[in-house]
């Protein structure tokens, strides 16, 4: 759980730093930074699913 939470910090503050030098008004800088943290989160858990199922031995 503990890589969980240092992925959703790290997506945190790249989504923040994205957001702060999207060009254009708060609203569209907000909207810009919620969505490259839903990327992070979600693309994490895909390739966290997949990665499970794949053999490591």
């Amino acid at each position: 759980m503990n890589h969980y939470l240092y992925l959703a910090i790290f997506a945190l503050v790249i989504s923040i730093i994205f957001g702060v030098i999207e060009q254009g008004d708060n609203r569209k800088k907000f909207i810009h930074g919620l969505k490259i943290f839903a990327q992070f989160m979600i693309i994490s858990l895909v390739l966290g699913w997949i990665f499970y199922f794949l053999p490591w031995k």
